[in-house]
């Protein structure tokens, strides 16, 4: 595995919420992502990423940087209460329902996680430092 792809050791992502990264697309973009952990009943983890966006409203953050809420293994959005399923990132319920939200490839190897996504490059742990960010927590609309 290439070190520079390191994410966070497996036992550091939790089941009852999200770890937030950031990434860079082949354009140089900075974008958030987020590992969320799933355990099997053989107590099996497995490790889905997703960009840390909304499918309702592409610019709303799931884990606004303390990690998204979570719901009997779905992840919620709290701004419009969508929720998508943590493995397959189908959203189940709320205003965008049927949407994915966008998947990238991570490899767990000797007990940590790397992402392998051919399209991005992993930058660092947390949220894109952004004074800027004007994300409501209401879930109105207008």
């Amino acid at each position: 595995m290439d070190a520079s792809q390191r994410i966070t050791a497996l036992d550091a992502v939790s089941t009852d919420s999200t770890t937030l990264f950031r990434v860079t697309n082949g354009s140089g973009d900075e974008q958030e992502a987020l590992l969320v952990a799933t355990e099997s009943t053989d107590d099996e983890r497995t490790i889905s990423c997703w960009l840390n966006y909304c499918q309702h409203l592409t610019h709303i953050k799931i884990d606004k940087g303390t990690g998204a809420p979570m719901r009997d293994g779905e992840l919620v959005c709290a701004n419009h209460g969508a929720y998508f399923d943590a493995d397959s990132g189908v959203c189940t319920y709320g205003p965008c329902e049927g949407a994915y939200l966008t998947d990238l490839e991570v490899t767990v190897a000797d007990g940590d996680v790397y992402l392998t996504d051919d399209e991005f490059t992993y930058v660092g742990a947390g949220p894109i430092d952004d004074d800027d960010d004007l994300t409501s927590t209401s879930n109105v609309e207008f």
